[in-house]
């Protein structure tokens, strides 16, 4: 399904819902923008877009194929984009990226996803609301539609952040063995993230070289915005898996900690118990001529010197805290 909207920028004018094969000669305009979405490509919409816009065929096989690395690919004329949107989603806050392949022409922009994107939607509005700066063409469009997929990404490290510190809880705490199937979940969240934003530093470093002319200069500094927001991004990405590394190795001591109590207390129980059946081990011999084995009061002593020496190892074993 294909979607088109075109914006007069002298007129400040939206037309929407054109047919496809009109795009080719409305982008013969220079004052019009025109935004082709396509979501759900089918064959035949691959070939349309082929043909009204002239892409090359390389880049029309990396938008076939999904799973692409996030990147930039300069053609004659137009950039070649992959960006991914991400969201937590489902009961368990499972980590699900969506793949977004952007065309970015001089007077066109064409967006292509098999998934809805939540960026596209927003871009869509804010578009309609910035119709003062239309003069800006196709790279203001841009800019407001990976803006909003840069964007999404603070407020889910946010939870991701909250999510360790509730581990952190629950393992200084109440201690809970499942917290470390939940540290290497978020650990494999992270890296997720890491794969698919990272690599736009380097998207946005070819953009701001403007090898190619396709935006206007006043975009520059939008872009350059942007870049910064992914910096940031990168980093508290860097930083949550540097601390989620402490958090492992706190869980790792806390339970190694746990461990040498659980073994400290059986050992003194061990002890006393050793100590005890010592006494019950000696006078349990059979030797006729063996010391108050025929005393009238053996059995009350034998049981009082067992008592006294079981409490005094207890008392000795609380004193210096392994029990």
């Amino acid at each position: 399904m294909i979607k088109t909207i075109c914006l007069n920028s002298s007129e400040k004018k939206f037309t929407e819902d054109f047919p496809a094969h009109e795009i080719k000669e409305v982008c013969l305009g220079k004052e019009n923008v025109v935004w082709a979405d396509v979501s759900d490509p089918t064959s035949e919409d691959f070939l349309n877009l082929a043909e009204e816009f002239g892409f090359h065929p390389l880049s029309i096989e990396d938008c076939r194929n999904a799973h692409q690395r996030p990147k930039v690919e300069e053609y004659p004329g137009y950039y070649f984009m992959v960006l991914y949107e991400t969201e937590l989603v489902g009961e368990h806050d499972d980590l699900e990226l969506r793949e977004l392949n952007i065309f970015l022409g001089a007077n066109y922009l064409v967006t292509v996803h098999s998934r809805p994107i939540r960026a596209v939607q927003t871009a869509a509005r804010l578009w309609t609301e910035w119709t003062d700066r239309a003069g800006q063409g196709s790279g203001l469009l841009a800019y407001l539609l990976i803006d909003a997929i840069v964007d999404d990404y603070l407020p889910l490290l946010d939870i991701l952040s909250e999510r360790m510190d509730d581990l952190e809880d629950q393992i200084f705490g109440e201690f809970k063995p499942e917290s470390m199937h939940e540290i290497f979940r978020i650990k494999k969240q992270l890296l997720y993230l890491r794969r698919s934003i990272t690599p736009l530093r380097d998207v946005f470093n070819t953009l701001l070289r403007r090898e190619q002319p396709i935006f206007a200069r006043e975009t520059h500094v939008y872009f350059q915005d942007v870049f910064d927001h992914i910096i940031r991004v990168a980093d508290t990405i860097d930083t949550l898996r540097d601390m989620l590394g402490s958090t492992m190795d706190a869980y790792l001591s806390v339970a190694g900690n746990r461990m040498n109590m659980v073994m400290k207390r059986l050992t003194s129980i061990s002890t006393i118990l050793m100590s005890v059946t010592l006494i019950a081990g000696i006078y349990g011999m059979n030797f006729k001529l063996m010391p108050e084995l025929g005393w009238r009061y053996g059995y009350i002593y034998a049981l009082l010197s067992m008592v006294v020496i079981g409490l005094g190892l207890y008392v000795y074993l609380r004193k210096i805290k392994w029990l």
